[in-house]
């Protein structure tokens, strides 16, 4: 796609695929619209086939899989047995085979983890080439669609509309969806972005970290929280990954991930801590940031009465 006329490549973790075509708010606007899709490409694809592959993906990670319907999506954590985030991947199962995707570079490392996890289980693990993924907005919903790689080289030729990784990026913060390894560090866990839910089945059987997760879900407040932040458009500068974020001179966060929306205007992900005052102007490289809630800082306030029904 990096043929097609206009064509910038995106910066890591995004290289090898376009970052715009030339008209970022053009590429929103007919993502929104569901007129355009986006090269995904560079995204790390697997395959996890055999009689035991729900049941057994079902016991190790956060998601309940082993009930799984085929054509069905869901998105999937593997937690540290203090809870933390260490493998991410989304994916989908066609009755045979559950097809996976992850972010770029990082499949031989879940791939090495599940092999060690494998024992009996009559599972079979694969790095896979000859599929990709195209991202679209369905619904208002950014959805990933995993396709034969020909597919792509017939887009590529094509006179479809396309859009870019920076139009997607765009989209996908003003939707407060966090990426793992760009919006996260390696202490994080689930309940601080707002990922229960999502890829956090919260009536399931155990898994890894599950205790440190229930913990903080029903009885305590996450010790940080995602937070997206609405700058101010004056700069003329998008706050780089790693970027403090500040409070009266003092350090409380960091930001992830940046973007320009085509209606909000410049846009970011930041982790701050949970003790922040939501209405609190933040200050991100010298910029004024206002925060909008991803992850509620007295969530654990709410469920406790819940549990005492």
């Amino acid at each position: 796609m990096l043929d097609r006329p206009g064509a910038v490549e995106a910066d890591p973790p995004d290289t090898g695929v376009a970052a715009h075509y030339g008209s970022l708010a053009h590429e929103q606007r007919a993502l929104l619209a569901g007129d355009a899709v986006v090269d995904l490409s560079h995204r790390d694809v697997l395959s996890i086939s055999g009689p035991d592959r729900l049941t057994w993906l079902h016991s190790l990670t956060t998601q309940h899989l082993e009930a799984l319907a085929p054509g069905a999506r869901t998105e999937v954590l593997l937690l540290s047995p203090q809870g933390r985030i260490e493998h991410v991947f989304a994916g989908i199962d066609d009755g045979e085979t559950f097809w996976a995707h992850t972010e770029p570079g990082h499949a031989a490392a879940l791939l090495e983890f599940l092999e060690r996890m494998k024992f009996f289980s009559r599972v079979e693990l694969a790095r896979i080439d000859d599929q990709v993924v195209l991202g679209r907005v369905a619904g208002g919903d950014l959805v990933h669609d995993l396709v034969p790689r020909a597919d792509l080289d017939v887009l590529a030729a094509s006179d479809a509309a396309v859009a870019g990784t920076w139009a997607w990026e765009a989209l996908r913060i003003e939707a407060g969806i966090p990426r793992v390894g760009l919006d996260t560090d390696d202490r994080t866990i689930p309940n601080e972005i707002g990922l229960l839910g999502r890829a956090v089945h919260l009536d399931k059987g155990c898994y890894r970290g599950q205790e440190t997760v229930a913990r903080v879900h029903t009885l305590g407040r996450p010790p940080r929280r995602l937070v997206r932040l609405l700058l101010d458009g004056s700069a003329e500068h998008l706050p780089s990954h790693g970027a403090a974020v500040e409070l009266d001179g003092a350090v409380v966060g960091v930001v992830g991930s940046s973007a320009r929306h085509h209606e909000l205007g410049p846009v970011a992900l930041a982790v701050v801590k949970r003790t922040v005052d939501p209405a609190a102007t933040l200050t991100v490289d010298g910029v004024a940031a206002a925060q909008e809630l991803v992850v509620d800082p007295e969530v654990g306030l709410h469920v406790r009465p819940v549990l005492g029904r």
